[in-house]
């Protein structure tokens, strides 16, 4: 099986089919700052779990130019109001162009919000991160689906999830037995992995049908398992086809040697019988 065809017609097949936003692309409005003046800072833990499933978002939605992610940038969600403005470490936008990239979303003139957002628990912002967040997030923006998960492996899991109900309400996902949760709103299912040797617990994406989101690294080793398994069949072909030809060789030689053994054995019939002619013609005499 081709594992990247196969992978490739499986996202066609799982990408889940939007509008494309009433609104316009916006780089940047005048007087809605794109930063603060305290530079975030965040744990070796985080930034991996955020650089990690940032990139795995981006290579899987890679296929559709109306998918825009961004990482640990601004989210203004009301016109006028610079202080209604939130800056989650991961949030997706379905329908809005992916490029050009923006200093900051403005929701009001791309005509939509994000449909998924992910927030990595910290020290600093965990009580916030489960508590009024979920209610700006859902109910002030307008976000489909919020996440929160715990990336440090020596602290004790966390990885919850809420949604908006059709009545708008705000309901918590409920986990399957192994602590997972399924995406309705990006048709992917998450569950945190155990990294031993980086001590963090990462949350793997999957498709419906269980297929892993691979990471870039894995992609890597992955596209050279397949390099090695080409170059491997090459070789066996290459050493198929020698025998091959040695084989056809040895045939040919035998087939000679068979034809040379036929000749000598009809020359020395012909020998023989000239002889027993001759034989004859004496004992006539």
């Amino acid at each position: 099986m081709d594992t990247i065809n196969d992978f490739e017609l499986k996202q066609r097949k799982y990408i889940p089919v939007f509008p494309k936003a009433n609104g316009k692309t916006t780089v940047y409005i005048e007087g809605y700052p794109c930063e603060d003046d305290e530079p975030m800072s965040a744990t070796d833990f985080h930034g991996e779990q955020i650089i990690t499933l940032a990139e795995q978002f981006k290579r899987y939605f890679a296929i559709n130019e109306l998918v825009h992610i961004a990482v640990d940038s601004f989210i203004y969600y009301s016109e006028g109001d610079i202080t209604k403005c939130v800056a989650p470490d991961i949030h997706i936008v379905f329908g809005v162009a992916k490029y050009p990239l923006r200093r900051s979303f403005y929701t009001w003139a791309e005509g939509t919000a994000p449909v998924a957002v992910f927030e990595f628990l910290s020290d600093a912002t965990a009580r916030q991160d489960r508590n009024e967040k979920v209610g700006v997030y859902l109910n002030d923006i307008g976000v489909q689906e919020y996440f929160i998960h715990q990336p440090e492996l020596k602290k004790p899991a966390e990885f919850r999830g809420w949604r908006q109900d059709p009545s708008g309400g705000i309901v918590e996902m409920e986990p399957d037995p192994q602590g997972g949760l399924f995406s309705e709103a990006l048709n992917l299912y998450f569950r945190g992995e155990e990294q031993h040797r980086t001590h963090v617990r990462l949350l793997r994406p999957y498709l419906p049908d269980g297929t892993p989101i691979t990471t870039s690294l894995e992609e890597q080793h992955l596209k050279e398992a397949a390099e090695a398994r080409a170059e491997e069949e090459a070789h066996l072909k290459e050493a198929a086809e020698a025998r091959a030809e040695e084989e056809a060789h040895l045939r040919q030689d035998a087939e000679k040697l068979a034809a040379a053994e036929a000749q000598r054995r009809k020359d020395a019939e012909a020998e023989l019988e000239k002889l027993r002619t001759q034989l004859a013609n004496l004992q006539r005499q």
